[in-house]
């Protein structure tokens, strides 16, 4: 392994799943395909939420903003995955990997505690939908996502910070997607055993508080549903909660996995595959679960594609 006294302005050598692929480049389109469909259906969701004036409710708000988060977290390292393949150079600067740690930590716990607001959201308009515009007002909702965004960033800031005040003299080669700490901290040359133990308490504090108000929700949420008299309101608080909880299980297992499992169940190539998931794979698909089932969404975009776009095209 290689040595080397680490400086500020010193480089870090991305080993993603592209160059432990047997094919990288069938997988390098692949992760640009996912890119494309992540950038067009996400924002095609957030135009669609920002201009119909039938989803200025609450629900789709806060769904806005799941999307905006998905847009940005897929953006902080799918293209610089793809470019560095195609380029052949792998290097990130000290100061690239602690801003992109930053980034991926802010958007991860953004979305980890703004799905457990999705979730009492969808709680209140199932369980006590006369209290619905009192609980969810457009106050309430703001409060939400305020502190959905400051807590993720104030806790991004810290552990990027400690994070990268190690000493890192082991090797260059950060085996993974992107940098994360888990994967940086192997790079140490000091003892990192309780920081590690605080990285562990962050994960079980971000993580499970959230996860336990949303199984308690959908708990809830499920006894009602099922004393529902009307078969057709049955139906559709199925469709949205089931939407809901397969996006909550996509990411509270990968992120599970990655930062409170122990780091000895999981090797570097499984943590690549997991960063995969969570970063490019989840993003893409995250709209497209949410909007193929709900014919509000589907008709509110065939309304603003009919009004702004076909309006332009007359010939077609």
């Amino acid at each position: 392994m290689e040595l080397w006294n680490f400086t500020l302005g010193s480089d870090f050598i991305l080993v993603g799943i592209l160059d432990d692929s047997g094919s990288p480049e069938l997988l390098c389109a692949t992760f640009t395909a996912l890119y494309i469909l992540a950038l067009i259906s996400n924002g095609l969701l957030i135009m669609v939420i920002t201009m119909d004036a039938r989803l200025q409710v609450p629900m789709y708000f806060l769904l806005g903003q799941l999307s905006l988060m998905d847009l940005l977290f897929t953006s902080v390292v799918t293209p610089k995955a793809v470019i560095d393949f195609l380029l052949g150079d792998n290097t990130i600067s000290f100061e690239g990997c602690a801003l992109q740690m930053f980034l991926a930590l802010t958007l991860g716990g953004a979305e980890d505690l703004l799905l457990a607001f999705m979730a009492y959201d969808r709680y209140v308009a199932i369980c006590h939908p006369l209290n619905y515009m009192i609980f969810m007002r457009p106050r309430i909702c703001w409060l939400m996502v305020a502190t959905s965004w400051i807590l993720a960033s104030l806790m991004a800031l810290g552990y990027t910070a400690y994070t990268m005040q190690y000493p890192y003299c082991k090797s260059r080669m950060i085996r993974h997607l992107l940098c994360e700490i888990p994967p940086l901290l192997k790079l140490a040359c000091a003892d990192t055993s309780t920081y590690e133990l605080m990285v562990y308490v962050m994960g079980v504090t971000f993580l499970i508080p959230p996860l336990a108000v949303i199984l308690a929700s959908y708990s809830l949420i499920l006894f009602t549903v099922l004393h529902m008299p009307s078969n057709e309101g049955r139906k559709k608080a199925l469709i949205t909660c089931s939407s809901h909880l397969t996006v909550v299980g996509m990411f509270y297992g990968a992120a599970t996995v990655m930062y409170v499992l122990p780091s000895s169940s999981h090797g570097p190539r499984q943590d690549n595959i997991i960063s995969v998931f969570y970063t490019i794979v989840t993003p893409a698909l995250n709209p497209l679960i949410y909007s193929l089932r709900n014919k509000e969404v589907v008709g509110a975009l065939i309304r603003v594609l009919g009004r702004y776009i076909l309006p332009a095209h007359p010939t077609l």
